[in-house]
């Protein structure tokens, strides 16, 4: 089968053939219908050696969709001819976290070598791929994998970010969305969608702050060294309910602590690596700080129910396998609206 794989420190993904992989015991193999392109790609292909550490060659696509084609001994529940979106962070199953969904943060997946699809273990950027066990499909039903694969992460890590903050996302709240890219405008249309809050949106160019005012955002001004001053104005004064930050560089935590109000959020998405002070005299009083995970397998069904009903989508650009390699040359251009989607 083809796969695309990373296959060399610092070089580009490779599309290449490879054996077509058999389901064991308890696994589940797929015909892989869709999956996304996503930044976290980016960043582990951009590590160093010493700090790689998901393995070589690794097939990518932690977004993944697909029709279940083959089943493992054992396995149960679903059927042959299913179709399913695979929910990325595996756990072990077994740990408190794992009994309540939370496999995103399982107490023994280090320990126990499990890694996610496409970040660890081989990903959707193949004609076939193997699920580990049954309980990480979700069912699709009639929802479109190619337009809704995305959802899997970059609709999931918003909403589970989003959720967290709630208690504070009421009328007459001000949310501010950091980065109006392929996680950001999902999370601007799950924060229209779920919460009563004035949703404020900060992007470098004119043609982003476009996507934002598109996709629903109140407000949509540049990120640049009048934003926290245009958002404090917004607000009289006070700053920010919440900032959901999707780059989380330097520059937009910074940003981010300049406009966050006393009792506010300051939610770490992205995954740049900037850091920041914390303290009596560095942190307006009883604001938090929260470098979320992706999120739980019960919020990926809620994800999926706001995108049957309409609530909300995600921008989408479509290539084939063979064309994946120009998808990730597009993503490290900064050239895509949304979301790249690879069609095998």
């Amino acid at each position: 089968m083809k796969a695309l794989q990373y296959r060399t420190i610092g070089a580009p993904p490779e599309l290449v053939e490879i054996p077509t992989p058999e389901p064991e015991p308890g696994q589940v193999r797929l015909k892989v219908t869709a999956a996304g392109v996503c930044h976290s790609d980016e960043f582990i292909m951009s590590l160093p050696e010493e700090s790689y550490a998901y393995g070589l060659p690794l097939t990518l696509g932690h977004e993944g969709a697909g029709i279940v084609e083959k089943l493992g001994q054992g396995v149960t529940g679903i059927q042959v001819g299913d179709s399913v979106a695979v929910y990325g962070p595996w756990g072990c199953g077994y740990c408190y976290p794992c009994s309540k969904g939370q496999e995103n943060y399982c107490e023994n997946a280090a320990t126990l070598g499990i890694a996610p699809p496409g970040l660890g273990s081989p990903g959707a950027m193949a004609q076939y791929m193997i699920v580990d066990n049954a309980r990480h499909l979700v069912p699709l039903g009639d929802l479109d994998p190619v337009a809704n694969v995305s959802l899997t992460d970059a609709g999931l890590t918003p909403y589970h970010a989003i959720k967290e903050s709630l208690d504070k996302l009421v009328p007459g709240s001000v949310a501010v969305v950091l980065g109006a890219g392929g996680l950001g405008h999902v999370g601007i249309q799950i924060l229209r969608a779920i919460t009563a809050t004035t949703v404020v949106a900060l992007e470098v160019n004119e043609e982003k702050l476009s996507l934002a005012r598109d996709v629903g955002a109140h407000h949509a001004f540049l990120s640049n060294a009048e934003a926290a001053d245009q958002v404090r104005k917004l607000t009289g004064g006070h700053g920010a309910h919440a900032v959901f930050d999707f780059v989380g560089i330097q520059p937009t935590m910074d940003l981010g602590r300049a406009m966050i109000r006393v009792g506010g959020d300051q939610v770490l998405v992205g995954v740049g690596s900037g850091t920041l002070p914390v303290g009596m005299l560095d942190t307006p009083w009883e604001a938090s700080l929260r470098a979320p995970y992706w999120g739980y397998r019960s919020e990926l069904f809620e994800v999926l129910e706001l995108a049957r009903s309409g609530a909300i989508h995600v921008e989408t650009e479509v290539f084939s396998l063979d064309e994946a390699p120009t998808a990730y040359e597009r993503l490290h251009a900064g050239q895509l609206r949304g979301r790249a989607v690879i069609v095998p």
